[in-house]
Parts: C-alpha cells; structure tokens; sequence
C-alpha cells in the first residue's frame, strides 16, 4: 500500500522538502503518493526522483493546476 502526502497549497519548495522527508522514513520499494498544486513542483520533484535514483511510477494531471506523481522508494 502506498503513502500519501498531500501538498496541495503549499509553494515551492515546500512539496518536494516535504517529499524528501517522508521517504527518508521509507523502505525500499515503498511508493509515495504526492498530490500537489505548486507548478515548480512538476520538475523539481521528478528531477528530484531521478536523481536519487527512485522511480517515477505515475505522473498526471488530474485537475486545473494540481498533478499526482507516485516516486517508487529505491
């Protein structure tokens, strides 16, 4: 089962600030759900993703201004 963390309303850099944290207390494999609202976030977080080397799992749109992206723990 994946985590969730709901950023919605928070502005840069908060969401990924808050992503790193909760997948410090991940273990491998885990996902984490992120719903966010913060345009930044849509490439600081996959950025982010890549280089440390998680896995993007799933990545939309899902209303005006607000994405889903699910980071696969390493």
């Amino acid at each position: 089962m994946a985590r969730k963390l709901e950023v919605m309303g928070m502005v840069c850099p908060f969401p990924l600030v808050e992503a790193k944290k909760e997948i410090e207390e991940m273990t491998s494999g885990e996902e984490l759900v992120i719903n966010f609202d913060c345009t930044q976030a849509t490439e600081s977080i996959p950025r982010w993703a890549a280089e440390s080397g998680h896995t993007v799992t799933n990545y939309e749109e899902v209303g005006e201004a607000a994405w889903t992206i699910t980071v696969k723990k390493k």
